[in-house]
């Protein structure tokens, strides 16, 4: 009896585990065979056979062929974290950052907690900085939006942890479609917080941040709040929205620069250096980090 395509995907998740990633990509392969045939019926089954035996190029260190199979995986089911994750990786290492930049970006709109993702951001962050200057970001293409539908869809299983993203059984359709109406709401009142921030209205812009944050506990919300309180003198609520935000991203440079400038206010030097010189391990050219560090070693 012929092996069916659950049971070639099981047995490709289990090579996987084992590292050997040659045998698991045939296996995807043999299964992605078997399903060709059903056509649409078939797409979220044959988005998870092409995300593995991407998961397999990527090991072994096949980076076009896994940008390929990813791409395959969200043309059938857009905004899917693995592929978009994998891709990612392949592309740094193709050193193809802006590409990477943008899957990373990308993977934060469907899910804002993800470490990996917030990582990526700042390695391609500095790395597009070093090659392209303080313009980098205009030389970006398009970073996609992420419709709400796709922010409520649970993540396939991945080949190195089948089953690890399936939804909890308690979830209801009707919790997860709150839950992306509050992450929709929080970035709308981001949106205006960011508004307000260019009228100078700074105390009306930490209101609206503090309302997003009640709604998602976004890195950039924090520290866009923490600007604010900067502008305002409140240094002591400034310091604590940056530890947020390095809570959330242990690297992230505005954090890291905002919070040894409201610790140098309140004359914490010594804490102020070593937030100084942690941003400059991520970007050692910062001139406004280098800057003040050199009026931190005076003081």
């Amino acid at each position: 009896m012929a092996a069916s395509p659950s049971a070639l995907r099981r047995a490709g998740n289990e090579e996987f585990r084992r590292g050997q990633y040659g045998p698991a990509a045939a296996l995807y392969t043999r299964a992605l065979a078997l399903v060709q045939a059903a056509g649409d019926a078939a797409a979220e089954e044959r988005s998870v056979l092409l995300a593995n035996r991407a998961a397999c190029h990527l090991k072994e260190g096949a980076c076009r062929r896994c940008v390929a199979d990813c791409t395959d995986a969200l043309d059938l089911v857009p905004f899917g974290i693995k592929p978009l994750l994998r891709r990612a990786a392949a592309y740094e290492a193709l050193e193809r950052y802006q590409l990477a930049y943008v899957d990373y970006k990308t993977v934060l709109q469907v899910d804002c907690s993800l470490q990996v993702a917030h990582d990526g951001v700042n390695r391609m962050t500095k790395a597009l900085l070093e090659k392209d200057g303080v313009n980098w970001r205009q030389k970006l293409p398009p970073i996609p939006t992420v419709p709400v539908s796709a922010q409520t869809r649970w993540s396939v299983p991945s080949a190195a942890a089948p089953g690890a993203n399936a939804p909890p059984a308690t979830a209801s359709r009707g919790q997860a479609d709150q839950a992306a109406a509050d992450m929709e709401r929080a970035r709308t009142l981001k949106e205006e917080g960011n508004e307000l921030v260019k009228k100078g209205n700074h105390k009306k812009a930490v209101e609206k941040y503090s309302e997003s944050l009640k709604l998602n506990q976004e890195c950039a919300t924090y520290t866009n709040r923490a600007l604010c309180y900067l502008t305002l003198k409140q240094y002591k609520e400034a310091v604590q929205d940056c530890s947020e935000a390095l809570r959330l991203d242990s690297k992230n440079v505005k954090a890291l620069y905002r919070r040894a400038q409201a610790l140098k206010e309140l004359k914490d030097y010594k804490s102020s250096i070593d937030d100084i010189k942690s941003l400059l391990k991520t970007e050692p050219k910062n001139t406004a980090a280098l800057r003040l560090l050199q009026e931190l070693n005076r003081a």
